[in-house]
C-alpha cells in the first residue's frame, strides 16, 4: 500500500510507450501486459497513464504460480488473448524474461531500459527506447521463422 501511495505521485511513462500503444490499437493488434507485479500496482499505473481500457489483457502475478523465466505468464496472455504464441511479440527489459518468451515460443523485443545490450543480446531484436519500435518492424518480425 506504501508503494502504490509513492508510486501514484510519480508515474511517468517509458517513452514511446503511449504512442506505441496508440499505434497498435489503430492497427487492429490485441495487446496485453503481462507483468509479475500484484494487479493493483498494475491497475495504478495504467488508470494513472489513462491507459487502462486500451488492452485486452492484463496477467498479473496472481494468475500464476511460476515466475519469470518460467513461461507462464506469456502462455497465460496468449490464451487470454486467443491467439497463438508465433502470431505475438513481448517486449521486455529483463534477462529473465526475455528468456521467458523464447520458451513460450514468442518472439522478443528487448529494450534497454534497465538491462544492459549485452546481456539481452538473445532477444529477436534489442532496442534503446520504444520510440524505435515501427508497425512495419512488428509485421516483419512477425513474419519471420513462419
Amino acid at each position: 500500500e506504501t508503494f502504490r501511495q509513492l508510486m501514484g505521485q510519480n508515474i511517468r511513462p517509458f517513452p514511446g510507450v503511449l504512442k506505441l500503444i496508440t499505434s497498435l490499437k489503430e492497427h487492429k493488434f490485441k495487446i496485453a501486459i503481462a507483468s509479475s507485479a500484484p494487479m493493483e500496482n498494475i491497475q495504478l499505473i495504467t488508470q494513472s497513464l489513462k491507459i487502462h481500457n486500451r488492452f485486452d489483457a492484463i496477467i498479473s502475478g496472481w494468475e500464476t504460480t511460476k515466475g519469470k523465466p518460467h513461461p507462464q505468464i506469456f502462455l497465460r496472455a496468449v490464451e487470454k488473448l486467443g491467439v497463438e504464441a508465433e502470431d505475438c511479440i513481448v517486449i521486455e527489459d529483463a534477462i529473465s524474461g526475455v528468456t521467458a518468451s523464447q520458451r513460450a515460443g514468442i518472439r522478443c523485443i528487448a529494450v534497454t531500459n534497465t538491462t544492459p545490450r549485452k546481456d539481452l543480446r538473445e532477444a529477436d531484436l534489442v532496442i534503446d527506447t520504444l520510440e524505435e519500435i515501427t508497425i512495419d518492424d512488428l509485421e516483419r518480425l512477425l513474419q519471420q521463422h513462419k
